[in-house]
C-alpha cells in the first residue's frame, strides 16, 4: 500500500485551495461579488488544479518533461503560481467592487440632476 506523506506547503496549499473554491461557491449561490458561473468554474478549475497537483507532485515532473524544464523546482513554481493567483484574483475583485460602487455613485448623481 502507497502511504502519502505531506509537507508543509501541500497542507497549506489544499488548505487554501479549499477556503478559495469555498467561497466562491457560497458567492456564487448568494449572487454576490459578481460571481458568475464562468468565474467559478475558472475558480474551481485553478484552485482545484493546485490541490491536484500538491497532493500529487510527482504528476508535474511529467509535465515538466513535456515542458523542458529539469530538476525539482515544482514546488517552488507552485509557490510562486498560488501567490499570483491570489494576487490577480484579489486585484481584480478590487476593481470590479470599484467599478460597481462608480456605477451606483453616478446613478445617484443623475438622479439629483433629474429632480432638479
Amino acid at each position: 500500500m502507497m502511504e502519502l506523506k505531506f509537507h508543509l506547503y501541500q497542507i497549506i496549499v489544499l488548505i487554501v485551495s479549499s477556503i478559495m473554491i469555498f467561497q466562491g461557491i457560497k458567492n456564487f449561490i448568494r449572487g454576490k461579488g459578481g460571481q458568475t458561473f464562468y468565474k467559478l468554474i475558472i475558480r474551481i478549475a485553478v484552485w482545484g488544479g493546485m490541490s491536484i497537483i500538491a497532493i500529487f507532485p510527482q504528476a508535474t515532473n511529467i509535465l515538466a518533461g513535456l515542458v523542458g524544464l529539469e530538476g525539482n523546482i515544482n514546488a517552488v513554481i507552485l509557490t510562486a503560481f498560488l501567490l499570483i493567483f491570489l494576487m490577480i484574483f484579489k486585484l481584480l475583485s478590487a476593481i470590479e467592487r470599484l467599478e460597481q460602487d462608480i456605477s451606483e455613485v453616478t446613478r445617484k448623481e443623475s438622479l439629483k440632476n433629474l429632480e432638479k
